[in-house]
């Protein structure tokens, strides 16, 4: 486990930094998710594995600190997401990003495009609005959401047999959880859609067939983003599939 100091120095964010040849693959998890705990069976999958692979936990997830007074804005991450990658001293980098971390995937790729070599997204958010449960998490006060909501939200994950995800959630902070919804609902302008279609690198979008059908699947092909599916799987493909999850991302690295 690595550790790279941010917020002024006062915070440790935790990564993974598995060796490997080749410009390194970033994985940027979901809202509530970390990367530690997601990405491991995936980025340990031939070929993959023999990739650098930085699998990062964001401020306020997984193994990384949690303060409560760092904004959890998007923009924040992205700015010392920017330093982080500054310090792997690479000339390039693959991004991935999932769900939530797909919009701070694009964000991040439209500050460093001179050293993107191609984005992967796992049907990350586009446009403003968010999904159901970005919108659901949104729709609390941060008061209720800080007293009950989160606790909620871990509860009914747990009795719908959705337990990997309220592990993570369990363990995250809930003011970065809230704050992350509420930007994705926000959305940002430009929109995280028309970023990922200006970029000059190879975009790949991913769908679990299991979310499928989708009008987007067309959508993005009509403009020059490169889409695939991972069988048996729906949004949480890193865990339904990572062996399937695994080969696609190496296809989207290896695009030209």
């Amino acid at each position: 486990m690595h550790e790279f100091y941010v917020n002024n120095k006062k915070d440790i964010l935790r990564y993974h930094d598995l060796p490997g040849s080749g410009a390194p693959i970033l994985f940027i998890h979901g809202l509530g998710c970390a990367s530690t705990y997601d990405y491991p069976e995936v980025v340990s999958c031939m070929p993959l594995n023999g990739n650098r692979r930085i699998l990062i936990d964001l401020l306020g997830y997984g193994y990384s600190d949690k303060p409560d007074d760092f904004s959890y804005s998007f923009q924040n991450h992205v700015e010392y997401l920017v330093d982080l990658v500054d310090s792997l001293h690479a000339e390039k980098v693959n991004i991935f990003g999932h769900s939530m971390g797909g919009a701070i995937a694009i964000a991040l790729a439209d500050r460093i495009k001179e050293k993107v070599s191609s984005l992967i997204i796992t049907e990350g958010n586009l446009d403003p609005g968010g999904g159901l449960t970005s919108r659901r998490v949104a729709s609390f006060s941060l008061d209720d959401y800080l007293s009950f909501g989160h606790d909620k939200i871990i509860d009914d994950s747990m009795n719908n047999q959705n337990e990997k995800w309220a592990t993570t959630l369990k363990i995250s902070n809930p003011r970065a959880v809230y704050f992350g919804a509420k930007d994705l609902v926000n959305g940002s302008t430009p929109t995280w859609r028309e970023l990922l279609y200006s970029f000059p690198f190879p975009c790949t979008y991913i769908f679990g067939t299991k979310s499928l059908p989708d009008t987007d699947e067309q959508e993005l092909s009509r403009n020059g983003i490169n889409v695939f599916r991972v069988n048996d799987a729906g949004h949480n493909m890193a865990t339904e599939n990572p062996e399937g999850l695994s080969k696609i991302i190496w296809k989207g690295i290896n695009l030209k």
